[in-house]
């Protein structure tokens, strides 16, 4: 492995690539830093392709270890575990770039693994592993037909922002993320405060001008210390063997995509394929190398027959599978408040895509907690998208979320993000589930549909209403047709899967996947303003059902009020060792009570009534007695010379023999007693602090 090193600007600072150095027996390794951050990308390949496969094998890893930003992982082991959420979601954007860029019916197995060896906490590792996995890929012996470019974009006070730090992203009013090639974007993945279509779409174009620079100095690097790309075998489509294949379809390929539902739709496809396999002696003429051909190798076949029909259909009669036009939208079903004791709930359909949204309300102690390079934080809303196997009629194990779990959730909480209430105002954890119950195309945008109407039948006061929509995609040489709300067939057979979810105001979230290299910038503008035209038509659907959040949250979601008290008297709250915060949770039944560092008071309770009355007595440790004023107070102890009441919580007096009534009283036990309740007037504090209090002048 050469050695070598480039650098060149990188929005404020410089990218610095350097190879030859490190893990020198991968097929290629590079690091990549900016300003403090570093990250090592190996690629390796296998020797020989895998046998049977019909998909390309490539596997992409990314790791953060704690010891880049100088800290110790936390729990029992005290090293790194499984993968956290961003590392999933930074995997999946390394990955998603360079797929498409490596040649067709390449199936060895290629590994990719970014790993994060130093963090500044200002400058995010993610572009850098982007950049330095199309490097590693580029110079290595690996097959590959990149380079990629990759850059982030924000925008501050109206100015686009070029790679931002982790301070410029908190005050950005979008997150950008944009990798591409010489003549087209490969790869989008952003959210946004409700950023106006246009401005997004200018984001785009200067990214893309942007990430050239990136994408041609690999070119300079690979020309420098690349290697020669391998000679590796291809399995290419056997021409003959596809035109057999769909001669015996007889054209019956199209009236079973007529076929409405989805089930019986498959079925069809089922008899078929297995009406051409029946006898497998017609194919003996189209063996190569004298394989037998097997009925998995018609199947492979029959997909390929099945990509030419539907992208035919598009081009040549202008209708898709399924009879739509171009721009329709399957029927859409919106509904609230489907289960009785949730918190809220929404159910949105689209067609055969189905996606039930279900609101848990929680308290801080349900908050989650992210440990990062950067440190502990708290999450206090959380998006879960379910995908289970009878959602497409199958049958799976159930497992824990994987990747694509992982990354739908992720995507629909971006879109939701931007509308979600401050913690200030509404003081509660909010995890919002998306249960995938049916699925045809597009559940990760139904999934923001289902969440939004949730939300709002929860109570939460969110924004604004925010939907989201698939644009897809297919193309011939330089003519490209796109297709709105994509089913899975054109999902599998297509181009492009260009999500955007947004409000009647703007875009909140939007990511890009492509199976082609690269779509030119002004097709995804266009993409822009039908995926616009689509989020309308829904939004009007959504909101004919619930047009705003409901007044009020469930009966059966926890009550948190909130109130303020002086920093210096959070220990009078407490008390000494937490008995009197103890206390107050015993005697008035709430669940929680949370104190942060500037007094805020957060009280959680299954009543109304409970929760406020313990903000009461909370109010009542801090309030400072006020001499001349009334106050209802409870008898503590009876001594001979008067009793002691508790007029504030925590706080008692001495109500004296000659204040409790207007004539002599010879035995005060014969006139109160312990639990009595009668109003007393503080009539005096001593230099020893002591409170004197009246029942007669109270009376009087």
């Amino acid at each position: 492995m050469k050695s070598g090193r480039m650098e060149i600007p990188f929005g404020a600072q410089n990218l610095i690539v350097e190879t030859g150095k490190l893990a020198k027996q991968a097929n290629a390794a590079v690091t990549v830093s900016c300003g403090g951050t570093v990250v090592l990308v190996t690629a390796c390949m296998s020797k020989v392709p895998r046998e049977g496969m019909d998909y390309f094998p490539l596997t992409v890893e990314y790791q953060e270890k704690t010891y880049s930003a100088g800290r110790i992982p936390g729990g029992f082991f005290k090293r790194e575990g499984r993968p956290t959420q961003k590392e999933t979601l930074t995997a999946r954007l390394i990955d998603r770039p360079l797929r498409p860029l490596f040649p067709e019916g390449f199936y060895n197995d290629v590994q990719v693994i970014a790993t994060v060896l130093s963090s500044d906490g200002e400058n995010d590792p993610d572009i850098l592993a982007v950049v330095g996995a199309s490097i590693a890929v580029h110079i290595s012996d690996i097959p590959f037909d990149g380079p990629v470019g990759a850059v982030r974009v924000g925008m501050i006070e109206g100015q686009l922002v070029l790679n931002p730090t982790h301070e410029q992203r908190e005050r950005s009013d979008f997150d950008l993320v944009v990798a591409g090639l010489k003549n087209g974007v490969i790869m989008i993945e952003g959210e946004a405060n409700e950023v106006p279509d246009g401005t997004i779409a200018e984001a785009i174009e200067f990214a893309f001008e942007k990430l050239q620079a990136v994408r041609a100095i690999q070119e300079d690097f690979r020309r420098e210390v690349g290697q020669e790309k391998a000679r590796v075998a291809l399995s290419t489509p056997h021409r003959e063997l596809k035109k057999k294949v769909a001669e015996l379809a007889h054209g019956r390929l199209t009236g079973i995509y007529r076929i409405g539902d989805k089930e019986q739709r498959e079925e069809a496809f089922d008899a078929l394929l297995a009406e051409i396999v029946s006898d497998m002696s017609v194919f003996e003429p189209y063996k190569v190398n004298d394989k037998e051909l097997t009925q998995a190798d018609i199947k492979m076949v029959f997909d390929q027959v099945e990509y030419d029909e539907v992208r035919r259909l598009i081009f040549e009669e202008g209708r898709r599978a399924d009879g739509r036009g171009p721009k329709d939208i399957r029927e859409i079903a919106c509904e609230v408040n489907v289960l009785p004791r949730t918190h809220g709930s929404g159910l949105f359909t689209r067609g055969q895509t189905q996606s039930l949204g279900v609101v848990t309300l929680g308290t801080r102690k349900d908050e989650q907690m992210v440990e990062s390079l950067d440190g502990l934080s708290y999450n206090n809303f959380m998006l879960h998208y379910n995908f289970p196997s009878f959602s497409v009629g199958e049958t799976k194990p159930m497992r824990g979320p994987g990747r694509r779990e992982i990354g739908h959730g992720a995507l629909a909480a971006k879109a939701l993000r931007a509308v979600m209430p401050v913690k200030d105002a509404f003081p509660y954890t909010i995890r919002v589930v998306s249960e995938i119950l049916e699925s045809n195309g597009s559940s990760s945008m139904a999934s923001v549909c289902s969440g939004c109407l949730s939300l709002m039948d929860a109570g939460v006061p969110i924004a604004n209403v925010v939907a989201g929509i698939s644009i897809g995609l297919v193309s011939k040489e330089n003519d490209w047709r796109l297709l709105t709300d994509i089913m899975g067939l054109e999902d599998h057979f297509g181009d492009m899967d260009f999500k955007v979810a947004g409000t009647d105001k703007g875009i909140t979230a939007i990511q890009l996947d492509l199976k082609i290299q690269g779509v030119p910038v002004d097709v995804l503008l266009k993409g822009l303003v039908q995926a616009r035209e689509a989020r309308r038509i829904i939004l009007d659907k959504m909101k004919s059902v619930i047009a705003k959040p409901k007044d009020d949250i469930s009966k059966f979601a926890p009550r948190i009020v909130t109130t303020q008290v002086p920093p210096d008297k959070i220990g009078d709250v407490i008390g000494p060792g937490g008995r009197t915060i103890k206390k107050i949770i015993e005697e008035t039944g709430v669940e929680t009570i949370d104190i942060e560092d500037d007094g805020k008071v957060l009280v959680a309770a299954t009543t109304k009534e409970s929760a406020q009355k313990a903000l009461e007595y909370i109010l009542g440790l801090v309030e400072v007695p006020e001499v001349g004023r009334i106050y209802e107070a409870e008898v503590m102890r009876v001594t001979n010379f008067g009793a002691f009441c508790e007029f504030l919580p925590g706080r008692q007096g001495l109500v004296h023999v000659s204040e409790i009534a207007d004539k002599y009283v010879k035995d005060v036990s014969q006139v109160v007693k312990i639990g009595d309740r009668f109003k007393v007037k503080l009539i005096g504090i001593d230099e020893m602090k002591r409170v004197n209090l009246s029942k007669k002048q109270a009376e009087a």
